[in-house]
């Protein structure tokens, strides 16, 4: 039987954000339990969950603005109970888009949550932390020494070596330059062309998951398209590949591309970790016109499982 660090509890209303988490723990050497990866048509989650309790090492339990479901709220009992026998951990997390004053189940409350609205401390390490034992900071961090391990395939021939050498050197500004550079080659177009809304809604997946996992690798997911969909999701954002004014402007807000409600040029991008988080890539799908597309992106990510 596989086995898994952490079973990931949730509203499937928050599903997209939750699916982003377990993407970046598995970057990080974490294996989540989650049903849309684990869970076998046709067979009852109840004996799936069973399972998983006798052998999983921690729960971490999503908040996020929709609130708990009627599933949820059933693996929190079956958690609770378990968990309080074998003291294990069970993590409350605040997604990005939580309410200022979430109201938590009584049996959550009084323990310790992890926190996605805020930048410090870092979300991730903290979650980490809650699942492993080990204490941010405490583990020396392992720089990147051998890129050449990076999985870098591509359906339509392109070499990343470029992109994945100047992120690792955390040349963040001729990383994005790069990004637009083979994105735009994968579509089979030139340099100084730009993407259509079809292009981007049929992107090959294998492509954009690389370059979505370099982003997200050597930047510790503060950047990536993935980081991106997230928040965009967490403002409203819908994933049909319209253009939603709304929920395109809040997440221009939120990652730093729109300050006092005016739209900064490229020459103002802040192209360090310095900036908000999701603040990159910027200029790797286009211009300013076309980064109103970014719900056929989002929904590219979305079918593509990113």
């Amino acid at each position: 039987m596989e086995k898994f660090d952490v079973f990931l509890c949730h509203n499937s209303k928050d599903k997209p954000a939750v699916i982003q988490v377990a993407e970046q723990l598995k970057q990080r050497g974490i294996s989540p339990w989650l049903d849309i990866w684990h869970l076998r048509p046709g067979f009852s989650w109840q004996d799936s969950l069973d399972e998983q309790i006798n052998q999983i090492q921690a729960a971490a339990v999503f908040v996020g603005n929709s609130g708990f479901g009627p599933w949820q709220d059933q693996e929190i009992k079956a958690f609770i109970r378990a968990f309080v026998q074998r003291k294990c951990p069970v993590i409350p997390v605040l997604l990005a888009d939580a309410p200022q004053e979430p109201v938590l189940p009584v049996f959550l409350q009084g323990l310790m949550w992890v926190d996605f609205r805020l930048q410090n401390p870092e979300p991730m390490g903290q979650l980490m932390w809650g699942i492993t034992g080990e204490k941010p900071g405490t583990t020396p961090i392992i720089q990147p020494t051998a890129p050449k391990t990076d999985e870098l395939s591509s359906e339509k021939g392109i070499n990343y070596t470029r992109l994945r050498d100047l992120l690792a050197a955390q040349n963040w500004k001729e990383a994005d330059q790069e990004t637009y550079r083979v994105m735009i080659q994968a579509v089979g177009k030139k340099d100084g062309d730009w993407f259509t809304s079809d292009e981007l809604l049929n992107f090959p997946c294998t492509d954009l998951r690389t370059i979505d996992r370099l982003w997200v690798k050597y930047s510790n997911a503060h950047f990536g398209f993935s980081v991106q969909k997230e928040i965009y999701l967490s403002v409203g954002g819908k994933v049909d590949g319209k253009y939603y004014e709304e929920a395109w402007e809040k997440l221009g807000d939120r990652i730093g591309w729109r300050v006092e409600r005016s739209w900064i040029s490229y020459s103002k991008v802040t192209f360090d970790t310095s900036s908000p988080r999701g603040h990159l890539p910027r200029g790797g799908w286009g211009g300013m016109s076309k980064l109103r597309m970014f719900s056929s992106l989002a929904s590219r990510l979305v079918n593509c499982n990113i």
